[in-house]
C-alpha cells in the first residue's frame, strides 16, 4: 500500500520490475518451536518465518539465516514489494509465487525480470499470465549447446559497448519466447584466462602422475592397462594417447612398462573457449517492436538494481544488517523496517538526481584533509 502511493504521487515508472533475494545471518539459537516457553507474549502468528541455516549469499555457512525477497522499480531502484522468507527456502521453488501474489496486489501491468533462479518449466507456466524477462540456466540442455557452438560471425554488435548477441525462437516448456544469447567481450576475455589456467593446471599435474606411470613396472599387462584407465577417467582438458606397453624379462619374471603421450582435449576445449563470455536471456514477449533486443539486454543488466538495494541493507555503516531481536515475527518486522528505510533512501536519491537534472546542476565534490 505504501509502494503504491509513492508510485503515484512520485510518478514512478512501473515498466519493469526487478526481483531478487538475499540472505541475513544472524546470531542466536533461534527456536522456531510454536510452543516455545521463551517466546514473547503478545506474538500469536501461526507460521512465522523460520530462522535456519540453509544456502548463504553473506558465506557464514555457520550461522542460521533469513531471506529477504525484494521487487523494486527499475525507475530510482524503488522498493515495491517485501517479503521475508525461512532461511532454508530455495529461490527456485518460490520466485514464481512471489510474482503471482505480487501481480495480483499492484494495479499496474508490469515486465518482470528475475534471474536464472525464475527459469523452469513449472515457474514458466505459472507466469503465463504474466510478462517477463530472465536468465536461462545453462544446465538446459539446449542452453549448454548454444553457447558452445561456433556462431562469432553470427553475432551482431550492440549498442552496449563491449556485447554482441545473436537471437532466435525458442519453445521451452510449451512456451514460445525469444533467446537472446548475448557475449561480453569482457567477461570472455576473464574466462579465456581462467580456462588456459585449469589447462595449464591440469597439464602439470597429469605430466607427473604420467612420468611416474612410465617408471613404474608392473608384473601384470592388466594391472598396467587399469592405471592407464584410472588416470584417464580423471582427465578433463587431456588424454593420454599413442601408449605402448613394452615387456622385460627379468630373471623367471616378465615385467611391464608403458609409453605414452598427452595431448589437449581439443574438442572440448573449443567448446569451453567458443562458451566463454556467453549468458542466454529469455523473454515471452515476442513482438520486437514492444521490445526490441537491445531493449532486453539492456534492462537485464538493470537487475543489479537490487543488489544495491541488499547492499544499502547490509552496509555495516548502518547496522541494519544486526537483528538484536530474538523471536522470527520481530525479525519479519525489523525486514520490513529495512525495506521502508531503502524506500525512502532511494526516494530521496531520485529526487535528487532529477531536481540536479531540471537544473542542470551537479553535485561538486569536496575534499577534506585528503579525503572526498
Amino acid at each position: 500500500m505504501i509502494a503504491l502511493e509513492v508510485v503515484k504521487k512520485y510518478g514512478i515508472d512501473t515498466k519493469y520490475s526487478h526481483l531478487d533475494s538475499s540472505s541475513l545471518h544472524l546470531h542466536g539459537k533461534y527456536d522456531n518451536c510454536l510452543n516455545n516457553p521463551e517466546k514473547e507474549l503478545g506474538i500469536n502468528r501461526e507460521h512465522p518465518i523460520m530462522i535456519t541455516q540453509g544456502y548463504s549469499r553473506d558465506h557464514r555457512p555457520d550461522l542460521k539465516q533469513c531471506i529477504l525477497d525484494l521487487i523494486v522499480s527499475s525507475d530510482g531502484d524503488i522498493p515495491l514489494f517485501f517479503r521475508g522468507a525461512s532461511g532454508n527456502e530455495s529461490d527456485k521453488a518460490v520466485f514464481a509465487h512471489i510474482l503471482v501474489e505480487y501481480s495480483k496486489q499492484v494495479d499496474f501491468e508490469s515486465i518482470m525480470v528475475a534471474d536464472s533462479a525464475l527459469y523452469s518449466e513449472s515457474n514458466l507456466k505459472l507466469m503465463s499470465n504474466m510478462k517477463w524477462i530472465t536468465r536461462v540456466p545453462l544446465s538446459i540442455k539446449k542452453a549448454k549447446n548454444l553457447v558452445k557452438a561456433f556462431i562469432n560471425n553470427d553475432l551482431k554488435a550492440s549498442k552496449i559497448k563491449g556485447y554482441s548477441y545473436l537471437e532466435e525462437k525458442v519453445y521451452y516448456g510449451g512456451i514460445e519466447q525469444r533467446w537472446l544469447l548475448v557475449e561480453s567481450a569482457e567477461r570472455k576475455k576473464a574466462d579465456l584466462n581462467k580456462l588456459d589456467k585449469k589447462i595449464q593446471e591440469e597439464f602439470l599435474k597429469v605430466n607427473k602422475q604420467v612420468a611416474k606411470l612410465e617408471q613404474e613396472e608392473f608384473t601384470d599387462k592388466s594391472l598396467t592397462e587399469l592405471k592407464i584407465k584410472e588416470i584417464t577417467t580423471k582427465l578433463k582438458y587431456h588424454q593420454i594417447s599413442d601408449w605402448e606397453i613394452t615387456e622385460t624379462n627379468k630373471g623367471k619374471t616378465t615385467v611391464y612398462r608403458v609409453k605414452c603421450k598427452l595431448r589437449e582435449n581439443q574438442e572440448l576445449i573449443t567448446q569451453q573457449q567458443n562458451s566463454c563470455g556467453r549468458f542466454i536471456l529469455a523473454t515471452n514477449i515476442l513482438d520486437t517492436i514492444e521490445l526490441e533486443s537491445e531493449e532486453i539486454l539492456k534492462i537485464y543488466k538493470e537487475q543489479q538494481s537490487t543488489e544495491r538495494g541488499f547492499r544499502f541493507i547490509k552496509d555495516p555503516l548502518f547496522f541494519a544488517d544486526s537483528l538484536f531481536v530474538k523471536n522470527p515475527e520481530r525479525v519479519e518486522t525489523m525486514m520490513m523496517l529495512m525495506a521502508l528505510c531503502l524506500l525512502v533512501y532511494n526516494l530521496g536519491q531520485r529526487q535528487l538526481r532529477m531536481s540536479l537534472k531540471a537544473q542542470k546542476a551537479t553535485v561538486k565534490k569536496r575534499f577534506f584533509n585528503g579525503i572526498l
